[in-house]
């Protein structure tokens, strides 16, 4: 006799570079916790997973969790359930009993994480503000099909995306935390988080690693071009292992450097002004600090494009 499938019963839906790889790292640790051993399946955002991906069936998707065995959470982490438009339907409509977390940042902080990504991965030699406003040309020009420079800033208008969840899950069975909150207070966040899922939340899990930290390359025409040309993965293939963090640090610029211009953080905290307000009075939360452009993530250092 065919055993039975196991499902989920929790998914960590989001947003995009609001903490969520940590929370999958967090949660993977919890003895009480399965999650699935990929990160980002997709399977309920069809519109963002190819159809010949090898969980985009219901069964091929349920082989993630088949080596499910006495945890009491079992979940999966997909930041783009949130921002996807058939996400919430998709999960309420196979699994309605499922708890959903959902994890926000200040959308200004977020876009510029998502730049910094980019930069790591050298898909891009841009300016914060050239990326900004190539997104916003493509949004006016109506090529609303899912890429590289949209939804770039539509990820951060979170109002409507919350909003479906709540309207198709009980307030109960949904959880929603702030990244802001999770780099204060680690501790705290997860000990409310495992409540939530009804495992022990006495657990601590090793907050000692950080998670997708950005790289940025100090000279970024050049190592786009190695990237782009694929001489980057040779290049760091002959490094001798002893010798990479200094390679690292004369390749990449430090963490500290890596700031956002004032002028920038100004230009988006306006453009999602009326999303946040209206995300406070949805939730009713207090989201002034994401509404200050001069709040203490804001700084005038930009990353320079030698």
């Amino acid at each position: 006799m065919t055993a039975p499938l196991t499902v989920p019963n929790f998914f960590i839906v989001g947003a995009p570079k609001a903490g969520t790889t940590a929370l999958y790292a967090y949660l993977d640790q919890h003895p009480q916790v399965f999650m699935s051993p990929l990160k980002e399946p997709c399977y309920f955002a069809p519109e963002q997973s190819p159809p010949d991906h090898p969980h985009s069936s219901w069964e091929g998707y349920l082989t993630l969790f088949r080596g499910v065995r006495d945890e009491r959470a079992i979940g999966e982490a997909t930041a783009c359930y949130l921002w996807s438009r058939s996400a919430a339907q998709n999960i309420a409509a196979r699994l309605p009993h499922a708890r959903i977390v959902i994890s926000l940042r200040n959308p200004v902080d977020r876009a510029y994480s998502q730049y910094l990504e980019r930069l790591t991965l050298g898909t891009t030699r841009k300016s914060f503000r050239e990326e900004i406003d190539a997104s916003l040309r493509c949004s006016r020009e109506g090529h609303g099909s899912f890429g590289y420079l949209w939804p770039f800033l539509e990820v951060g208008r979170y109002r409507e995306q919350v909003q479906r969840y709540l309207q198709l899950f009980p307030r109960a069975q949904i959880h929603i935390l702030y990244y802001e909150d999770l780099e204060r207070a680690p501790e705290q966040v997860l000990a409310e988080l495992f409540a939530f899922l009804e495992v022990d939340r006495g657990f601590l899990p090793d907050l000692s690693r950080r998670h997708n930290e950005p790289q940025v390359p100090r000279l970024l025409g050049v190592t786009y071009l190695l990237k782009k040309s694929g001489v980057w993965g040779y290049l760091r293939s002959l490094a001798p292992h002893p010798l990479s963090p200094r390679l690292r640090a004369l390749v990449f610029r430090p963490r500290v450097s890596l700031r956002m211009e004032t002028a920038d953080r100004a230009f988006l905290s306006h453009y999602y002004h009326d999303d946040i307000r209206a995300l406070a009075l949805l939730l009713d939360h207090d989201l002034s600090s994401w509404l200050e452009s001069g709040s203490a993530c804001a700084a005038t250092t930009p990353v320079r494009h030698a």
